[in-house]
């Protein structure tokens, strides 16, 4: 099938966009932490029913210590920390925004290869983070009082939709460092018919060290009982199982597709459409304000992010 890779792509989109509706629903039934230790259990568990399926064992058994280490601080830093704030985000600003705000993921993915891997930041990745600011600046400035440009989002909003992108992007290079060792740890007469699954295997990690940070943050808060009675909410839950089946489930399986039928580039612009996407389903489900300054502020910060892998 012609141009599989590409629909495939606008797939993930579409993917990411039901999980963060679903999210912003299950959230404010759940909570964030209760929502998250839900999240990362059951993110766990289907991912390792998949690798027992395809690599004959539900853990990362070939993982060294080295890059367990990786990928546990991947995991911290990318979901614990990253998801903590895009899920808050998703309470006091709503997905959609919650959603632009994670088109500063590759700009800090960019800024922490520089500083970490030795990375060139070129000409080409200056003007793409300078465009997606300037996306996500015409999206939440507005008129104040006097004539004064003004943030027209609560700035507790703003903070987490900036420790969502940087979470997010960060995560994703301390993910690049493990999976790379872990690539290393894998016998080389196995590896040719592994290779592909194991982003998945070291997702598991991840995941794992996300479950046991929001465990423990949702202990000390205080909020143990909530989670054991949370299974009552029908609709959280549920809100909560679309938003994991359509997330790290399907979402990273398409995703993950896409890039063996397509260039990496044109995939991974398609999959950040997904502001652009969620615009008409926040408006008919959440009755949220669309304006065409919305709409030109995410067409914006989405050619941002293109410009990280097309130039």
């Amino acid at each position: 099938m012609q141009y599989i890779g590409e629909v495939l792509s606008l797939g993930v989109a579409v993917s990411w966009t039901i999980t963060a509706l679903a999210s912003e629903v299950a959230t404010k039934h759940l909570g964030v932490l209760v929502a998250n230790v839900w999240r990362m259990m059951l993110a766990a568990l289907c991912t390792a029913l998949l690798c027992w399926a395809t690599l004959g064992q539900p853990l990362p058994v070939h993982a060294s210590l080295h890059t367990w280490m990786w990928l546990l601080l991947s995991g911290v830093v990318g979901y614990f920390f990253g998801d903590w704030c895009l899920f808050n985000s998703y309470l006091t600003i709503g997905s959609r925004f919650g959603q632009l705000f994670m088109t500063l993921a590759p700009m800090f993915a960019a800024l922490a290869a520089w500083a970490t891997m030795g990375q060139t930041l070129g000409w080409h990745s200056l003007l793409a983070m300078a465009v997606t600011l300037s996306g996500i600046f015409i999206s939440i400035l507005g008129r104040g009082g006097g004539h004064r440009v003004s943030v027209q989002l609560p700035l507790k909003g703003v903070l987490f939709g900036i420790g969502a992108g940087m979470g997010q992007g960060l995560g994703l290079v301390l993910s690049k460092i493990g999976l790379d060792s872990y690539e290393g740890d894998i016998p080389q007469t196995l590896l040719p018919g592994v290779i592909h699954y194991l982003p998945f295997s070291a997702n598991i990690i991840r995941c794992l060290a996300g479950l046991v940070c929001f465990s423990l943050w949702m202990v000390v808060r205080g909020e143990g009982r909530r989670w054991t009675t949370s299974w009552h909410d029908h609709r959280g839950m549920g809100m909560l199982g679309v938003a994991v089946v359509f997330g790290p489930f399907l979402g990273v399986g398409f995703s993950l597709m896409a890039v063996q039928f397509t260039a990496a580039g044109i995939a991974s612009t398609l999959m950040a459409t997904t502001p652009i996407i969620i615009l008409l389903p926040s408006w008919y489900f959440f009755r949220q304000r669309l304006t065409l300054k919305a709409v030109v502020g995410a067409i914006v910060s989405v050619i941002g992010v293109s410009l990280f892998f097309l130039l």
